[in-house]
């Protein structure tokens, strides 16, 4: 044999072989994506799946059954840093004026409205406020965040003053907001997301007949003759009650909590008319001023029983107002723009 027929045996057999691993690895490659493949059945049931899975996806994401749903209590509060917080926020709630009397001046506090520590359906539950804000507010006619819709609760409703956004007891009351509102979707609306009931007819209130049902219906016991109330037990109107900006200084809004809410022995007890005319009572009485209260509504369309001047809107009924003793910090600025600020 030759040299030159020595040399190309061995590199024969090596060509052989690596053609041979070739054509192996091919098959194998093929068998396996054969085998990987599902059958034409599979992916078309795979193939409807997805569209269904993709149309489910269109109508929710998540699955929310409020009837199933119960908002938490002052017992489930974690033993932590974050449960310190909430359970701050749950008392600021409920000790408002002993707690903060810089901001809240008046005689109420929050659960003054927002009873049963904001859990209650009918006296504008605070349940489920973390997932509706930021939310377009037509009072301001712009968009607002939940510390905001707080400051107008402090300088409305408690006619007091605004509390720093950055504050730790803001950030408090919004732990526990954050807390009773768990498991509700973003954007999701529960019973009371709109506030109080709307009450379903408008009636016309009369002072007098509301006059003698404060009598009749025992509101005096707790409230007192002049309405000043006693203790944790509010004040209707005076120096000391809610503001002529806050949502009970309407008829209808007062009404609505009246029947729903009071006697607290026997809530719902009252007909709609007798609501309305103790709501015209105690709404004719002074009470204090609300600074900037010239500017709501700033679109137009403010309720017809709103009792003070507004673009395109008479004063409704309008009662003696009292001056406040810091106006600038009873004023909730709308959200400013700061794009084109220096720094």
């Amino acid at each position: 044999m030759s040299a030159a027929a020595k040399g190309t045996g061995p590199l024969l057999r090596a060509r052989r072989v690596a053609l041979v691993a070739v054509v192996c690895m091919g098959a194998s490659a093929t068998a396996c994506a054969k085998s990987d493949a599902p059958p034409a059945a599979s992916r078309a049931t795979t193939a409807a799946t997805s569209s269904g899975s993709a149309e489910h996806a269109k109508e929710s994401a998540v699955t929310f059954r409020e009837a199933a749903w119960k908002p938490k209590r002052e017992a489930d509060i974690p033993n932590d840093s974050m449960g310190a917080s909430i359970k701050r926020g749950l008392y600021l709630l409920r000790f408002t004026p002993e707690s903060l009397p810089a901001y809240a001046t008046s005689n109420l506090r929050c659960t003054s409205c927002h009873q049963d520590d904001g859990l209650r359906p009918t006296s504008a539950p605070l349940t489920g406020s973390q997932a509706r804000f930021p939310k377009y507010m037509t009072r301001s006619g712009t968009v607002i965040a939940l510390a905001d819709r707080v400051n107008y609760c402090f300088t409305r409703s408690l006619a007091g003053n605004a509390i720093p956004v950055g504050s730790r007891e803001m950030v408090d009351l919004l732990a526990y907001f954050a807390f009773i509102s768990k498991d509700i979707p973003v954007g999701t609306k529960i019973a009371g997301a709109d506030g109080l009931v709307a009450m379903p007819d408008t009636l016309d209130g009369d002072v007098a007949r509301g006059e003698a049902l404060y009598t009749a219906k025992l509101c005096v016991t707790c409230h007192g003759p002049q309405g000043a109330g006693n203790g944790p037990i509010p004040p209707l109107w005076g120096p000391k009650s809610y503001s002529v900006g806050a949502s009970m200084a309407r008829h209808e809004r007062a009404a609505s909590f009246i029947q729903h809410n009071m006697p607290q022995t026997a809530p719902g007890s009252l007909s709609a008319q007798e609501a309305f005319d103790l709501s015209a009572f105690i709404n004719s009485h002074a009470r204090p001023d609300s600074p900037g209260k010239q500017n709501d509504w700033p679109m137009g369309g403010a309720p017809a029983d709103v009792p003070y001047d507004t673009k395109g809107h008479k004063a409704f009924l309008p009662p003696p107002v009292l001056p406040r003793a810091n106006p600038s910090g009873a004023i909730v600025p709308n959200p400013s723009r700061i794009s084109h600020t220096a720094r």
